[in-house]
C-alpha cells in the first residue's frame, strides 16, 4: 500500500523492512561481467574457497546495488504520485560483513530526513541497511540521499 509524501514525511524514524532475497552465485557472476570485477572471491568457487571467507562472495557494490529491487519489496516504502526518483548521493558507506554466494539478505529503510527543496522536489535521507540471515553483523550500512519528484 502506498502512502502520499506528506504521510511518508510524517515517518521520520521509521524503519520499514523487505523481504528476503537469495544472493546465488548467477547474480554474482553476471554483476561480475556487467562492471568487469571478476575478482577471483567473487567468481572462482575453488580459489574462494582457500580464502577466509570459504567461498565466493558478492561484490560489495552488487549488495550496495540490490537497494531499488529490496526498496521494490518492502511493503508501505512506495509513494502515491511519485513521477520520478534519482539517486543523489551517499554520506556514508560502510560494508561490514562479506554475502556469501547462497544467502539470503533483506534491506531495512529507515528513513532520517525528507524535506521539501522546491515546489514538487523531495529530498529523502535514508539508512539503508542490509541484514544477512543468520549473521550477527549487516553486509552494510549506508546513509543515502535520493530526489523525489511529485
Amino acid at each position: 500500500m502506498a502512502v502520499t509524501i506528506s504521510e511518508r514525511a510524517s515517518q521520520v524514524g521509521t524503519t520499514l523492512v523487505s523481504d528476503w532475497v537469495t544472493v546465488d552465485q548467477n547474480m554474482i557472476d553476471a554483476f561480475a561481467n556487467a562492471t568487469g570485477d571478476h575478482q577471483f572471491i567473487h567468481v572462482d568457487k575453488d580459489r574462494a574457497a582457500q580464502t577466509p571467507f570459504g567461498g565466493t562472495i558478492a561484490h560489495g557494490f552488487l549488495t550496495l546495488s540490490l537497494m531499488p529491487m529490496l526498496a521494490e519489496r518492502t511493503p508501505g516504502l512506495a509513494i502515491d504520485g511519485v513521477r520520478m526518483g534519482v539517486n543523489y548521493g551517499g554520506n556514508r558507506v560502510r560494508f561490514l560483513t562479506p554475502v556469501r554466494s547462497g544467502a539470503r539478505v533483506r534491506g531495512h529503510f529507515k528513513l532520517l530526513d525528507l524535506t521539501e527543496k522546491r515546489p514538487g522536489q523531495w529530498q529523502q535521507t535514508t539508512e539503508f541497511t542490509v541484514e544477512i540471515e543468520g549473521e550477527e553483523k549487516p553486509a552494510l550500512v549506508a546513509e543515502w540521499l535520493s530526489q523525489l519528484f511529485v
